[in-house]
């Protein structure tokens, strides 16, 4: 079996210089790191994980506990989690939260039973909720995606109001004063944000904002298609819409298609998140692309500096949106995606 003097002789370097490359322990010169790396793919070393970890009282093992799995936005998150951890030689458990605050908590104990070495979460509850107020009594390294609050900690997201104020903005350049909005999941931080971007682009036209215009916050397409029938059904409809999330852009899509109208010549519609098939719809569908894989990357380097790091200063880093224009908005030569 290889053994990581093995390792250091076939790459010409010391063996504290190899331990600091399989552990990531100190910085180590990018082509040196390239000659170790090669040197054990070459002779298939494999470090001894559970003695480091004995050793390190470590287990190179990170939790993510986040909700809505099988929404492709939170996908290409954990995806691109799981690709930075596994380059960087850490473990991933993946646990459903349910956007429960109750079964958020009891993930989060049950992967510090786990000993993870920290936690990646996207927090369903309020900035005080019991899983965060765990993870911060415990000192547990972590790191809040997607969902932020203005809390002492490190987290990784979007701006959600300046991107939608650009997305309505992006309407009312289209002509259009009367502008529905079809908002979210309840209850989180990038809802809300989201709706003062609503609100924002409004008052930078200088249009009143209506309370009528706005449906109630909701988590399924189903529901999202209620509350776009009922937008359908004011004294003064709207005409064009704007989508808090992508479920919400395709229960709006369906409402708009039940009631017979046509897209975006009937009714001009826009949403939040972009997904592998918005660009196959009919129209094509006009969203705001959030950096779904630089999100995830961000995430793991971040915990991974918090674990080696827990003094650190807290960072709170947010991405830049893209606004994706195809046709649903009205624009006629928006396939370019510019």
């Amino acid at each position: 079996m290889a053994t990581i003097v093995d390792v250091a002789r076939r790459a010409g370097v010391s063996v504290s210089t190899v331990s600091h490359v399989v552990n990531g322990t100190r910085h180590v010169n990018p082509e040196t790191q390239k000659s170790v790396e090669a040197a054990i793919a070459e002779i298939g070393y494999m470090a001894n994980s559970l003695a480091r970890a004995l050793k390190r009282a470590s287990t190179d093992s990170v939790g993510i506990a986040i909700s809505a799995m099988t929404n492709p936005y939170f996908s290409d998150i954990i995806c691109a989690i799981e690709t930075e951890c596994a380059r960087l030689g850490l473990m991933v458990f993946l646990c459903d939260t349910q956007d429960d605050p109750v079964q958020e908590l009891k993930v989060v104990q049950a992967l510090r039973q786990r000993r993870v070495d920290g936690i990646i979460l996207a927090s369903s509850g309020e900035r005080d909720g019991p899983a965060i107020a765990y993870l911060r009594d415990q000192k547990i390294p972590f790191v809040l995606v997607d969902r932020l609050f203005a809390l002492p900690c490190d987290q990784v997201g979007v701006d959600n109001k300046g991107a939608m104020q650009g997305l309505v903005a992006h309407l009312i350049e289209h002509g259009h004063s009367r502008i529905g909005y079809v908002r979210g999941q309840p209850g989180f931080s990038t809802g809300m944000e989201r709706l003062a971007g609503y609100r924002a682009a409004l008052k930078s036209a200088g249009l009143a904002f209506d309370a009528a215009l706005v449906t109630p916050p909701s988590s399924r397409t189903e529901a999202a298609a209620a509350a776009t029938a009922a937008l359908l059904r004011l004294e003064r409809p709207p005409t064009a819409i704007a989508a808090g999330n992508n479920m919400a852009l395709i229960g709006a899509m369906h409402a708009l298609r039940e009631k017979g109208l046509s897209v975006p010549g009937d009714m001009a519609l826009a949403g939040f998140d972009d997904f592998e098939w918005a660009d196959y719809f009919e129209p094509r569908l006009t969203v705001v692309a959030q950096p779904c894989e630089a999100i995830g990357r961000e995430a793991a380097a971040l915990l991974v500096e918090r674990i080696r790091d827990m003094h650190g200063q807290p960072r709170t880093i947010r991405l830049k949106t893209k606004l994706i224009l195809r046709t649903s908005c009205g624009c006629e030569a928006a396939a370019s995606g510019k």
